[in-house]
């Protein structure tokens, strides 16, 4: 290599956090296939019964990962999707209850939001260490600078205490047996409080990273 050409590596540029978590969702047409099945069968459900609201929702999930893999685009947020609704829609038809469709979302989510703070409890912030394998490529110099630790401190508490609340609506409707409230709930607390925190991260990562740059550059 001679002294004036470029690494490849100095020429890519690195993805913005916005756009792994893009490909991470599979683009806004990830976020709509996932959420398709969840639509059908509160659609189906309220017109007809459980049990043909479970089989559509089942077939669409199925429907959409076939469809993925005939036009030879990724398929793991179709099989993930399709899991995640599998699972529910077994319990569901096991009990017979409607509502234990949404269960293990809830769960996945008190789950989730635990982790969060527990991460900050012990000086771990999950948000810090999502952002090193996102975007950073597995570094974590954020470690090692105080003020970076406190602002991905905070970022995870306002994740965790936003997931939580968003499942402890859904709990509350759970226990309440109010079963088409519940599914509406599942559809509007879904990604729009997502992608809310999101631009909340980036903006707040990025405006903390250029106030630390301009601190140490040379006058």
């Amino acid at each position: 290599m001679s002294m004036t050409e470029t690494p490849p590596e100095e020429d890519e540029r690195l993805p913005s956090f916005a756009e792994q978590m893009a490909d991470q969702l599979g683009g806004w047409r990830g976020l709509v296939e996932s959420s398709i099945p969840v639509v059908v069968f509160v659609l189906v459900n309220v017109v007809a019964a459980l049990n043909p609201a479970l089989i559509a929702s089942v077939g669409i999930a199925v429907a959409i990962a076939v469809m993925r893999l005939v036009q030879r685009r990724p398929i793991r947020h179709a099989v993930n999707g399709l899991v995640g609704v599998g699972i529910g829609a077994a319990i569901a038809w096991n009990t017979g209850e409607e509502k234990d469709f949404y269960l293990p979302g809830i769960l996945y989510g008190i789950a989730y939001g635990l982790a969060l703070l527990g991460s900050v409890a012990i000086r771990q912030p999950l948000v810090g260490w999502i952002w090193s394998v996102i975007v950073a490529g597995g570094k974590s110099e954020w470690r090692g600078d105080p003020r970076m630790i406190r602002m991905f401190g905070w970022l995870t508490i306002l994740w965790g205490v936003v997931w939580l609340a968003k499942v402890g609506v859904q709990a509350a409707l759970y226990v309440a047996d109010m079963d088409t409230a519940l599914g509406v709930a599942r559809l509007a607390l879904g990604y729009p409080p997502y992608l809310l925190l999101l631009a909340i991260t980036v903006w707040t990562v990025r405006r903390t990273t250029r106030t630390a740059d301009a601190e140490v550059a040379p006058a």
